[in-house]
């Protein structure tokens, strides 16, 4: 079974053809600047890559260029789409409507339009890539869409519900949603695998550009960092994360800025940028720090304190813990970053071991043997996860 996963935007389109039978991907891409020119890049798992201009005027042209690349020329590696068996897509909010992945129909379609309020940047487009791929592939092909929200609907409602006026949940559904789900339900799963347990209190710590970091009892998501949007929770490289809600119209009433320019300075002009004043890559900010920088050096103290922060309160929400987890950009590759947050973590039982955390970016546990906590490296999949998602639903129809 070939299984062609989509992750679509307002302007871009990530892809990737999955072999089920092997779990391994044969061909993979982005196309960019869709609706604004065009191009794409393409690579194969022989590690053949293209990459060129071509018109995108909207995404069912995007689709029409991926099925050309798969399945013509000598680089191609389908004959047919027939060889396609189904099409996995990653849906961003499924609000409480969704609390798995499900196949996309008719009714699935309007659903997601009608949570658009919620994702207004996420939900629209990726609608709209649901619709040009079934234009391209034909009604016959099944899709399934994963939201990136499902993963923590097992949230109690202690949790999940907002200290406001409670008509405000009640009318219009807001409330702590969170996101990352899929990336979080894939480590989580690979821990379990790792340590032979099913039963395990564990929190996982996707850091990148957009960080989240959740709360996981027996497999079921308990709390997440992130809220009604991706804003909340820790500082990442551009967002805020947690603030006084009362600085929103403070800084307005200071910088004579409406609330918009306000929460758009939060979401892209805050967290690591904003206090740094360098860069949001923790690799810039590593060396500006090494060359004396003291706001790149706060920056990166300050969300090392903040994962830390959330881990602590994360095993006193869970009454114990059994392992810690870090995926994503930051998590995989910063070994610097990673001991700056564990080495204070002694206490909780976390032992760590420092050369095997010195330089790793693979799979790997870092804590010497008898550590009481076992901290892990795990590389993040979302892509697999949403062929697998993909992979059972089609197979159960």
């Amino acid at each position: 079974m070939k299984i062609l996963v989509i992750n679509a935007g307002s302007s871009s389109m990530k892809y990737q053809l999955i072999d089920m039978t092997t779990e391994q991907v044969i061909a993979k891409g982005n196309c960019e600047r869709i609706g604004a020119g065009g191009f794409i890049s393409h690579k194969l798992a022989t590690g053949t890559k293209m990459e060129y201009e071509v018109s995108f005027p909207t995404h069912a042209e995007a689709f029409a260029e991926v099925v050309a690349l798969l399945t013509e020329g000598e680089h191609k590696v389908i004959n047919d789409i027939s060889e396609i068996t189904a099409i996995g897509h990653r849906g961003v909010h499924g609000g409480e409507k969704f609390a798995s992945s499900v196949l996309i129909t008719d009714e699935v379609m309007k659903a997601i339009d009608e949570l658009a309020d919620l994702a207004p940047l996420h939900n629209p487009p990726g609608l709209t890539a649901m619709k040009a791929c079934r234009k391209v592939f034909g009604e016959n092909v099944p899709m399934v869409v994963v939201f990136d929200t499902a993963f923590h609907q097992t949230m109690p409602a202690h949790a999940y519900t907002y200290p406001i006026p409670y008509e405000y949940y009640e009318k219009y559904r807001l409330r702590r949603y969170g996101f990352h789900g899929t990336s979080h339900r894939f480590v989580s799963n690979r821990i379990s695998e790792l340590m032979g347990r099913n039963d395990m209190k564990v929190v996982t710590c996707h850091l990148g550009n957009g960080s989240s970091i959740t709360a996981i009892d027996s497999g079921k998501c308990m709390d997440t960092s992130m809220g009604l949007t991706p804003l909340a929770g820790l500082m990442m490289g551009t967002r805020c994360g947690v603030i006084d809600p009362s600085l929103v119209s403070v800084m307005s009433e200071k910088s004579g800025y409406n609330l918009n320019k306000i929460i758009e300075q939060l979401n892209k002009k805050s967290g690591l940028i904003g206090i740094s004043g360098v860069s949001s890559d923790m690799r810039d900010l590593h060396a500006a720090e090494e060359a004396g920088n003291e706001r790149a050096k706060l920056a990166v103290d300050m969300l090392c304190y903040q994962i830390r922060r959330y881990i602590g309160f994360y095993a006193a929400a869970l009454g114990g813990l059994d392992a810690v987890c870090f995926t994503g950009g930051i998590g995989e590759n910063d070994d610097n970053v990673r001991e700056r947050v564990l080495s204070e973590l002694g206490f909780l039982g976390i032992d760590l071991d420092k050369e095997a955390n010195a330089g790793c970016r693979e799979e790997r546990c870092i804590t010497k043997e008898g550590s009481k906590v076992q901290v892990w490296v795990v590389p993040t999949n979302e892509e697999l996860l949403i062929a697998r998602d993909t992979k059972a639903i089609v197979e159960a129809l």
